[in-house]
């Protein structure tokens, strides 16, 4: 082991690496993000700025191999960077850009012109676009349905033990649940429900109605008989069986991941990722650990079990509402291979444009 390593290599070794050994990591993990190729020791003695000889360098690769922060994939082949190794560089070494005006400017405008539809969807929709197109990436948004406001509620009868329950939000959204009724339920109560449940939910969000409801319950009870509270109740409790079941997934430009592939294995990696984005549940999941965050989040490989074997990144941002409370996550997700240094600051803006627009 050469000088540049200490011996107790860990995390403190990873803080103690000397100028020479995090310039040829860089340049590794650097050559890696803008071809997806190893890079061998004698073309890495021509481009670091300090001169070395290719064996010096080979004796540096070699400690960063130990470390594990890279590995080489094939025998006598160049090196490239470990999952360990990337997330090193995000947090320790990488300096993140800053983005154009112009790419400001694009991002501005075409969120603000999905949000003149008075959609919060075509908003997400736009924002997912967007950043699928400029990042060369799939661009993922994690919506709330619990934080849409609603517009009507109307209960229709299917079968004399079943009624559909149908929620139309003002973003225009229509969505169906089926209620089970009480057995010889008469047509006035369903019409009853309807009327008291549409007096008080217009504008509201699920959350605010369901506080708003339970509180006219209370006045109105003398009012309302048993059978149409009970109905009242029923048909409330469809939509609010909570929030995990509420989110909502909305994925743009998987096409983008099918770009640049350098291998077979580039092309089984993408698959297991379509596959991967298939279920949406579990990438609902995920982006649901990044929801509870304040801050940017950044997942690579294996760091979540779900894209363990197509070893993809996440790069993600919480967006807010008017009350400023976090409602969901936007981003992108990729391969391993992202230029985090773009990205990063471009999902973080995006998510600042579309917190301002809902806002507005």
């Amino acid at each position: 082991m050469s000088e540049d390593v200490p011996v107790n290599a860990g995390q403190a070794g990873l803080a103690q690496l000397s100028d020479r050994s995090r310039e040829i990591f860089r340049q590794i993990v650097e050559s890696y993000l803008a071809t997806g190729e190893p890079v061998g020791s004698r073309n890495l003695s021509r481009i670091i700025p300090m001169t070395l000889s290719a064996a010096s360098v080979r004796n540096v690769m070699a400690d960063l191999e130990q470390l594990g922060l890279v590995y080489a994939p094939h025998t006598s082949a160049g090196r490239l960077p470990t999952e360990l190794g990337l997330r090193f560089f995000v947090d320790a070494l990488m300096q993140v850009g800053d983005l154009t005006d112009n790419d400001r400017r694009q991002i501005e405008a075409q969120v603000a012109a999905a949000g003149t539809l008075k959609s919060v969807d075509a908003v997400l929709t736009e924002a997912s676009g967007l950043l699928s197109g400029l990042t060369r990436a799939a661009g993922v948004v994690m919506a709330t349905k619990f934080n849409t406001r609603l517009k009507h509620i109307e209960f229709v009868r299917l079968e004399p033990a079943r009624a559909l329950v149908v929620l139309v939000s003002e973003d225009g959204q229509v969505e169906n649940r089926v209620l089970h009724l009480p057995p010889g339920l008469p047509p006035s109560v369903l019409t009853e429900a309807t009327n008291f449940l549409n007096s008080r939910i217009r504008g509201r969000t699920l959350a605010e109605a369901r506080s708003e409801l339970e509180r006219g319950l209370e006045a109105e009870r003398a009012k309302l008989d048993e059978l149409t509270q009970k109905i009242v109740a029923d048909g409330l409790a469809s939509w609010s069986g909570g929030e995990r079941e509420e989110r909502r997934l909305i994925v743009r430009g998987q096409a983008h991941l099918l770009e640049d592939l350098h291998a077979l294995e580039d092309l089984e990696r993408v698959r297991l990722l379509f596959d991967d984005l298939e279920a949406k549940r579990g990438v609902a999941d995920l982006l649901g650990r990044a929801e509870q965050a304040e801050s940017m989040r950044i997942f690579i490989g294996s760091e979540n079990k779900l894209f363990s074997l197509s070893g993809s990144s996440t790069i993600v941002a919480p967006y807010r509402d008017g009350q400023g409370r976090i409602v969901g996550v936007l981003g992108v997700i990729g391969p391993t291979r992202l230029n985090y240094a773009r990205i990063i600051p471009m999902v973080d803006y995006t998510a600042k444009v579309v917190s301002k627009v809902l806002t507005g």
